[in-house]
């Protein structure tokens, strides 16, 4: 029996563009819904805007969205960090298989799969493992094609940033689920390059958008877009599936290297048949409805029916394996975690270090005052989360993480 729709309708003003927003029960800031009202007035956006109960404010558009247009694309609406997604896979390996003091292993990790932002988030020495999967993949040379026509986009970051982590909220996790299995779940996207190729195009579009006429108002200049059969239009579409691309191969990468790792510290495992390799960040053409649109993902996970995908929560709280549902209002789409509650700014100022260490006290992690922004308070409790959209997925596993591995 199908479970009835608990999405409410949000009034965009000025806009017959409806937003249907699953976010009873979870906090929405207001200035999220008026960025959310300024995507609805948009004429090419719908027939209507989807939002997940994690939806917060954004830079262009809003976190937590999914974002249909016809005949356009919104470079700043899928943002810079292009293909950004999660990864995950279950193990044979069983909780009592776990040392009782995980601080080993987690330094392992840290040391084999490089974490942060600037060169020390970089490979020194790029593995042969790793040199073999960029040679395999023509990455390099669909890259090379891109700065033949955008000479701005670099290409020297591609390798040594590949099977890396980066900053902010991505990490590494090993988590144990209902029944005691041991998964390993990862959170990363196509990292410096993805974000010179995101940050290039929203440059261009606005520049495009200075030069155009328009029959109506476009209340952001973070919302400049690409018409369908102009050049930039198709070159954007290149780069972003290439940025894409690039960052399930990222979380390939890592995950190899974090098995490999974990192969030398604990007993022999084999991976179990569920995995899971799902983007939040990203756009793609898709049809609803009988009509052929883009479908732009902000932070929202495909979840068409029976598609596994992944809502993780704060680093102290659990994380879900979930199933779609196929719900056709949500665009076939899900949430792709908790949601921020506060800014990283507020969270510093608001969350002590005390605070921090009690809340991660279970897990093997860092508790020092360069995560406080990633604290569990700083984000939307992840079970009501789940609650809002139990029309659109239904929840497979349930896991705690024991290690977390933050850039």
């Amino acid at each position: 029996m199908r479970t009835q729709s608990r999405y409410e309708l949000l009034h965009a003003e000025g806009s017959a563009t409806p937003i249907k927003a699953w976010v009873r029960g979870v906090p929405v800031e207001d200035t999220a819904q008026r960025q959310l009202r300024n995507i609805a007035a948009i004429p090419f956006v719908g027939p209507w805007v989807a939002v997940m109960p994690d939806v917060h404010l954004g830079i262009g558009a809003t976190v937590g969205s999914v974002i249909p247009t016809r005949g356009a694309i919104i470079p700043a609406a899928v943002g810079v960090d292009i293909g950004c997604g999660m990864a995950a896979v279950r193990t044979t390996l069983r909780a009592s298989d776990l040392p009782d003091n995980l601080a080993s292993l987690r330094a392992d990790i840290e040391r084999d799969v490089p974490v942060g932002n600037g060169r020390d988030g970089e490979h020194r020495r790029l593995p042969d493992s790793i040199a073999t999967r960029v040679a395999g993949s023509n990455l390099a040379g669909r890259l090379e094609a891109i700065k033949a026509k955008h000479r701005r986009i670099r290409t020297d970051k591609l390798d040594r940033q590949i099977g890396t982590l980066g900053g902010g909220n991505h990490f590494i996790e090993i988590c144990l689920d209902e029944a005691g299995a041991v998964w390993v779940m990862l959170h990363s996207g196509s990292r410096g390059t993805g974000n010179l190729i995101g940050t290039y195009f929203i440059e261009r579009a606005r520049e495009e958008l200075a030069r155009r006429v328009l029959g109506f108002h476009l209340p952001d200049k973070d919302l400049a877009f690409f018409l369908e059969g102009e050049p930039l239009f198709d070159d954007y579409v290149e780069a972003v599936s290439w940025a894409q691309d690039y960052a399930r191969e990222n979380r390939e990468a890592m995950m190899t290297r974090v098995l490999a790792q974990m192969r030398r510290r604990l007993p022999a495992f084999q991976m179990d048949a569920r995995a899971v390799n799902c983007h939040h960040n990203y756009v793609q053409k898709e049809v609803h409805g009988g009509q052929e649109l883009l479908v732009t993902r902000k932070g929202a996970v495909s979840a068409r029916a029976g598609e596994l995908g992944i809502i993780p929560g704060s680093m102290g709280t659990r994380s879900y394996i979930v199933r779609g549902k196929g719900n056709a209002e949500s665009f076939h789409s899900c949430s792709h975690g908790a949601g921020r509650v506060m800014s990283r700014t507020a969270a510093r100022q608001q969350i002590t270090l005390a605070q921090h260490r009690e809340a991660t006290a279970h897990v093997e992690c860092r508790k020092d005052k360069a995560v406080i922004d990633e604290s569990p308070a700083a984000y939307k409790p992840i079970d009501a989360v789940i609650a809002a959209q139990d029309d659109l997925i239904e929840v497979v596993h349930t896991l705690r993480q024991v290690v977390c591995i933050k850039g």
